[in-house]
């Protein structure tokens, strides 16, 4: 069976939407999917099953608003997806330390129109590339003060947003590989 890994959006921050990672490992296995495993408790999780990103993602979305009562949008992607993020990524990660650069995996390819419709000067001296299904921002003084934030990404092309820094990126990429 396929690896994928699903990265939930918004949970177990500032004490709300709390989901515990053995409850969601146990979850994910309640459907069946296999080698289920978890990575920090930000909600990123890789497993083996059978099934399209899109679908695997509305199954777990569900079945987290079944159990905990309230919605966690999730993003999934496929080993290669995720390796494929990594190898298009516009800027060179090798020489930034992994607070400066961060992923924001989206839900679907954006339009055209909406990615040309994007402020490149919101907040400088941020840069951001998106690249396909990928929103890259190079932040060399970290997100915690960026207006590049994932409500506003949203907002500006439509779907479900997860962001994830470099080496949260990198470590599920060989998680999904392994």
């Amino acid at each position: 069976m396929p690896s994928f890994v699903a990265m939930l959006r918004g949970i177990n921050v500032g004490g709300k939407h709390r989901v515990p990672m053995a409850e969601l490992r146990e979850l994910c296995a309640g459907l069946g999917w296999t080698d289920v495993r978890s990575y920090i408790q930000s909600g990123n999780v890789v497993f083996r099953a059978e099934g399209a990103e899109l679908d695997l993602a509305r199954t777990l979305s569900a079945a987290l608003q079944t159990r905990f009562g309230f919605p966690v949008p999730v993003v999934v992607r496929s080993a290669a997806g995720m390796h494929a993020a990594i190898d298009r990524c516009p800027f060179p990660a090798a020489d930034l330390p992994h607070t400066a650069l961060h992923a924001v995996f989206l839900s679907a390819v954006p339009a055209p129109a909406a990615v040309a419709k994007l402020d490149p000067n919101r907040s400088p001296p941020e840069v951001f590339q998106v690249v396909e299904d990928v929103f890259y921002i190079h932040a060399p003084n970290g997100v915690a003060e960026s207006k590049l934030t994932v409500d506003w990404i949203e907002r500006q092309l439509g779907g479900i947003a997860t962001a994830r820094n470099w080496r949260t990126v990198t470590l599920l990429a060989e998680m999904a590989a392994g």
